[in-house]
């Protein structure tokens, strides 16, 4: 390793979503503003407050697995491997020529197996007590078997960890895979997150917290960031993968560079288990933090993707953290595809991270749909992309994530630009 940080590009992606399980149908969707919020069908939601969610539709696991294989996963483990395929297949990675010793796996999930343990406890008390505990139990439930999995499926032995830190899960997993490879730890690293929470546990609990919109007569417009009349935001599920590479390894190999990370910020809000610091002092210092780490002045960024759940507090926070650090942002374009989306918690940084991704290669920026009345000063402070992609040519995007706790994680991409080489 020399003391001279690596170049850090994505060469591969993949996605499982209440809108798409690819890539390109998650992108053709968000373009075209489409709504994945419905009614919920996993459980009966007769006594719940909030009876709808983002689900994800056509999923097939023995697409992924063999048939006897599918009952060792949880959910959001099978997610996280469908995502991880197709990364691995559009980074066109044959790991047979490459050093799997240089190859590690990085995975973030919030909540980990929630379904296996909700139902493994329900058949304990059903059951007298009888200890008859699937043999599969804890490690279908523990957060970090992705990771495992994933590194075990293409026989890569690099670094390989998970992270958790809630909301913001995936896009520390994220942030910490370009660290590794920028530090010379590793020359590729698969990474992202995936979350299987749409159950009676997750809905009640977050209903509870009143953190979940229950606006049941109208599901598919109840999540509208920054709108005056936003209640909450709306569960969603899925998962999101990237391999990060440096820009070494994938110029050696000839690979397809999709985009560039430019810089990684974290911080802490230090002030409650669940609410936002009212003034986004977590926000503020984890956008700061990435700026300076990507080397650019805040007028740079054309693009943000923002956190903003559809939570009054949250999006409340977000925007004065913004204004902070922007200034002047109307020329900014700022968007949430949790509208269109829903709230995928520990998976919503790594979508989030693929969405803005192809805004910068694409140069399309993604609305927000929904949101009809967008509160007064935002509207004159801010442009919210609000119900319409919008065309722009974006350079340097940067994709938000905080999480309860107060975890904070913030990442910029960028245009990749071979001719820098040249420069250099």
């Amino acid at each position: 390793m020399t003391n001279k940080l690596k170049r850090v590009v994505i060469t591969g992606m993949g996605a499982i979503t209440p809108i798409g399980n690819s890539v390109d149908e998650l992108w053709g969707n968000i373009v075209l503003g489409k709504n994945g919020v419905d009614m919920i069908t996993k459980f009966d939601t007769s006594n719940f407050k909030t009876k709808f969610a983002a689900e994800v539709k056509g999923f097939i696991a023995t697409d992924y697995f063999k048939k006897s294989e599918v009952r060792k996963y949880d959910l959001f483990t099978q997610y996280a491997v469908a995502a991880a395929d197709e990364a691995v297949k559009n980074a066109n990675l044959k790991f047979e020529n490459l050093n799997a010793n240089r190859i590690g796996v990085i995975w973030g999930s919030g909540n980990g197996g929630m379904m296996t343990m909700q139902n493994e406890v329900e058949n304990f008390f059903k059951g007298n007590k009888s200890p008859r505990f699937n043999p599969h139990f804890i490690s279908k439930t523990i957060a970090d078997i992705p990771s495992g999995v994933i590194s075990i499926r293409y026989g890569l032995r690099g670094l390989n960890f998970s992270t958790v830190s809630a909301c913001a899960s995936s896009n520390t997993a994220i942030c910490d895979a370009f660290n590794y490879i920028r530090w010379g730890k590793a020359d590729i690293i698969i990474t992202g997150g995936s979350e299987a929470a749409i159950n009676e546990s997750c809905i009640g609990g977050f209903n509870a917290a009143r953190a979940l919109s229950t606006n049941n007569e109208n599901p598919q417009t109840a999540c509208k960031p920054f709108d005056i009349t936003r209640d909450g935001f709306v569960l969603g599920e899925g998962a999101g993968a990237l391999v990060l590479e440096s820009l070494d390894s994938a110029l050696s190999r000839g690979a397809n560079i999709i985009a560039e990370m430019a810089g990684a910020g974290m911080a802490a809000d230090a002030y409650h288990l669940t609410s936002s610091h009212p003034q986004g002092e977590g926000a503020y210092l984890g956008m700061l933090d990435a700026l300076n780490d990507a080397e650019i002045e805040a007028s740079e960024i054309d693009y943000i993707n923002a956190h903003a759940t559809s939570t009054t507090l949250g999006d409340d926070s977000e925007m004065k953290a913004i204004m902070r650090v922007f200034h002047q942002p109307k020329t900014l374009h700022i968007s949430s595809t949790k509208s269109m989306t829903g709230h995928l918690l520990g998976a919503a940084g790594a979508v989030e991270a693929i969405i803005t991704t192809k805004a910068i290669q694409k140069n399309v920026v993604p609305p927000t749909i929904n949101t009809t009345e967008v509160v007064p000063e935002w509207k004159e402070q801010f442009n919210l992309t609000i119900q319409k992609a919008q065309a722009k040519n974006i350079t340097y995007a940067m994709s938000n994530t905080f999480g309860f706790g107060g975890h904070i994680a913030t990442a910029i991409f960028k245009k990749y630009d071979p001719n820098e080489l040249l420069l250099k």
